[in-house]
């Protein structure tokens, strides 16, 4: 099975680049963020010619997220939005079942300014995802969280660490909340086939930023036990980041085999 994930900065602005990707790519599942589209004017019939069904929990104007699956394997609806907080209403969190497989697609909290109230929310989004993370890993199943995290890791997931050093991405605070995440049990996929770093998952528009190759990773996949048995490869879609009308984010992807 292939899961992937791709912000698609606009579903609408950006089909054309979206369904070349689908043709192109062939995922199994593709959960998207930022689709920047209400409920009611989801695309969901733009995807049906290359053989896609869709789910998505949407937002007018911002946020958003979805979920493709090829047709005939159906992804089945378990949630969307995360425990927690009753006041927050923001579209940023789906989660399915495609055969025996939890996915979860997630748009984190960017969380600047900081500090701020934009950042303290990131924070506590964190906290109820590791809450729903650890029900799914303790559900003993094969289970993926794919999305933007809103997090560069470490110093090797961006070109310049000093030119993010005020960022909420690269905050302290940020990072141990990554590696909580990470230390409760689960893979970090592109890192397991690229300890080195250096592969980047967004470029800004502004300057120039992927002409010069100044990008950095926040598009990550986390794999339950269950899941990282079954991995056999991970990697960006690095060439679609440079097409015209682009999302400034490329597309991630992981190989699960077959049970």
């Amino acid at each position: 099975m292939k899961i992937a994930s791709f912000n698609i900065n606009g579903v609408k602005a950006r089909l054309p680049r979206l369904l070349e990707w689908l043709e192109e790519t062939q995922p199994d599942i593709a959960c998207l963020q930022e689709i920047k589209s209400s409920d009611g004017t989801f695309p969901a019939d733009a995807f049906a010619p290359l053989g896609y069904e869709a789910i998505w929990h949407g937002q007018k104007g911002f946020n958003g997220v979805a979920v493709l699956s090829r047709q005939g394997s159906p992804a089945v609806l378990v949630k969307t939005g995360l425990d927690g907080d009753e006041d927050d209403t923001q579209a940023r969190y789906l989660e399915c079942r495609s055969q025996d497989v939890h996915i979860a697609c997630i748009y984190l909290p960017n969380g600047n300014p900081q500090p701020g109230p934009k950042f303290l929310y990131k924070l506590r989004w964190f906290e109820r995802l590791r809450a729903r993370m650890a029900h799914l890993r303790d559900l003993e199943v094969p289970a993926v969280v794919i999305g933007d995290f809103n997090v560069i890791p470490t110093d090797a997931d961006i070109w310049s660490p000093a030119a993010m050093g005020d960022d909420a991405l690269t905050q302290a605070e940020t990072r141990d909340a990554w590696f909580r995440l990470v230390y409760d049990g689960w893979t970090d996929a592109i890192r397991h086939f690229y300890p080195q770093g250096g592969l980047w998952t967004f470029w800004d528009y502004q300057a120039g930023a992927w002409q010069r190759d100044h990008g950095f990773r926040i598009d990550h996949a986390l794999l339950s036990p269950k899941a990282s048995d079954r991995l056999v490869a991970a990697g960006v879609d690095r060439s679609h980041r440079g097409r015209e009308r682009a999302s400034d984010h490329a597309p991630i992807w992981v190989n699960l085999r077959d049970a």
